[in-house]
């Protein structure tokens, strides 16, 4: 989860919203990466959906079993989705986010009993270090 907080901050330098990710199986680290909605124009350029799609090329397989997600803002109903259909099997994430969470705040895509894959989700994890660093970012644009 460290390793996803020093990602957010590499974010905020660049003028993105400070979220970091990383995906790691097994205790090695498969992917990383941070918001790029700004610099990329891309509205799907979320830390989550960057390492879910260079995870899968790497691997050459959409499956990420066997694989944890670490993220330092709760995901959204977009970044969910994919994770879920990644088969991405545990989600840890830092701040809770009640206005667009999809992992327990707003909704809760990844353990809805309906959907073919489920994911544990281990919420709050280095909450306050995350929270604090949105806050500050935000502040600042103010």
């Amino acid at each position: 989860m460290a390793r996803a907080l020093e990602c957010a901050r590499g974010a905020w330098v660049q003028g993105e919203v400070p979220v970091g990710a990383v995906l790691v199986r097994d205790g090695r680290l498969l992917a990383e990466g941070h918001n790029r909605t700004v610099s990329q124009a891309d509205p799907t350029g979320h830390a989550e959906m960057d390492v879910v799609r260079v995870a899968a090329r790497a691997q050459g397989d959409f499956r990420l079993e066997g694989t944890t997600l670490y993220v330092t803002l709760e995901p959204c109903a977009m970044c969910t989705g994919a994770v879920v259909l990644a088969r991405v099997p545990r989600v840890v994430y830092g701040a809770a986010d009640p206005k667009a969470g999809m992992a327990g705040s707003l909704g809760n895509l990844l353990q809805d009993p309906r959907l073919n894959h489920r994911c544990l989700v281990t919420p709050g994890v280095l909450a306050e270090a995350s929270a604090e660093l949105l806050r500050a970012f935000f502040k600042e644009r103010r």
